[in-house]
């Protein structure tokens, strides 16, 4: 056994006798660590025990027993923005949208540890009778899990970092997302109440960009956000965020994304933000929005074009007494905006287009109209105008002047 071994098996002792917490009592574990060390420097002197390596001894050991262990390094650096394990051998990590392939090597017994370990602040659970798992870490990651036999052989984790690099509008034009017209006629479509869906692939920045959007709501306004696991940070006052649950392990006290929808509407909230809407959880989205109550929310998409069309699509999953000839209308006289990202082969994400829905259906087809555009490039103003023009009014915006046509 190596002396770092030794060590993180003496820290780990002392752990178990005094009680202590690594989750709740960071820095009782620090100095606890400090002082193993320092002892177990002293005594391989003698010669009796392998030296210590140098530097680093102690962060390792911290990492191990009060962190995710050889992950950790990766849960740090700030470049890292997701981290995946297709197999104990095989990690990987992407920077700026980019996989790379690490040295980091672990066994089956160390995944399932690590994982075990990820799940326990959240009380969720992964086993037989429930092979999937998502949940949040305590620094706002998110967690996917699979095991086998869903998966061929090795426990498939995905952690998704919350790695914070703009909390506003203005903070994705200085990243290059988004340029300032644009940034400048979202924000005023937002303060005016109009309903925004931001559609794109994965990693392709929506739930960041769906989070630069909801600061731009007046900051007197009740927001409630309704989220597979919780994953928006709105900056804002009086905001209320919602999760789902699964299934204990009889089976019972599962609470889905729909329920979350229907039961946001009983919380007085002047803006409903849904994280993702993946299936019938978008017909209740659907009749919220087309209540009056402004709303946004993000799903996956090739193009603004499809995710109207798709919004045309997902509330039928609902029920078969849903038709498109409800939902049809019903997404032309509620979706307002819809806003695409892409990730580009550079890993650079960037804002492709923004797109109207002036309310109007033509055979069963949503019309809609681009108001911005990517031309050579860059998002430039397109020719279409979105709908509502009298609520920006109110709301104190001069509409010709933020599209640049006054």
């Amino acid at each position: 056994m190596d002396a770092v071994a030794i060590v993180e098996d003496e820290v780990r002792e002392l752990v178990r006798r005094r009680g202590l917490d690594p989750d709740r009592e960071p820095s009782r574990l620090r100095s606890l660590v400090e002082d193993v060390v320092a002892d177990y420097d002293e005594r391989s002197l003698l010669g009796t025990l392998p030296p210590l390596p140098g530097a680093g001894v102690v962060k390792a050991v911290l990492d191990a027993v009060g962190g995710l262990g050889p992950l950790q390094e990766h849960l740090d650096d700030p470049e890292v923005e997701e981290i995946w394990i297709n197999e104990p051998g095989k990690v990987f990590v992407a920077r700026h949208g980019r996989p790379e392939l690490t040295t980091t090597i672990l066994t089956a017994e160390r995944v399932a540890d690590l994982v075990e370990r990820m799940l326990k602040p959240s009380g969720r659970r992964v086993d037989l009778s429930s092979p999937f798992v998502d949940a949040s870490l305590p620094d706002g990651s998110r967690l996917h899990v699979v095991i086998p036999d869903v998966t061929r052989r090795h426990w498939a984790v995905n952690i998704r970092k919350f790695v914070v690099r703009a909390d506003r509008l203005e903070d994705l034009v200085a990243l290059g997302t988004l340029t300032a017209r644009a940034a400048a006629f979202l924000e005023a479509a937002v303060h005016a109440g109009l309903n925004v869906l931001v559609s794109g692939g994965t990693q392709a920045g929506k739930t960041t960009l769906l989070n630069c959007l909801a600061a731009a709501v007046p900051p007197r306004s009740r927001v409630v956000t309704c989220e597979e696991v919780f994953e928006l940070k709105v900056p804002l006052r009086d905001v209320v965020g919602l999760q789902c649950r699964q299934p204990s392990l009889e089976g019972t006290g599962e609470i889905p994304l729909r329920r979350l929808v229907k039961e946001a509407l009983r919380m007085r909230p002047d803006r409903l933000v849904v994280g993702e809407v993946r299936q019938e959880e978008s017909l209740d989205l659907l009749i919220a929005l087309n209540s009056g109550l402004p709303g946004m929310a993000t799903l996956h998409a090739n193009s603004a074009r499809e995710a109207v069309a798709k919004m045309c699509t997902l509330p039928l999953l609902a029920g078969e007494n849903v038709s498109s000839r409800f939902v049809v209308p019903t997404v032309a006289a509620s979706v307002d905006l819809v806003v695409h990202v892409a990730l580009d082969r550079d890993g650079r994400r960037a804002v492709r287009e923004v797109v109207a829905v002036p309310g109007r259906v033509e055979e069963g087809v949503v019309e809609v109209a681009d108001v911005f555009t990517t031309a050579g490039g860059v998002l430039v103003r397109a020719d279409g105008f979105p709908p509502h023009a009298d609520r920006f009014e109110r709301a104190g915006h001069d509409l010709a002047a933020l599209l640049g046509d006054g």
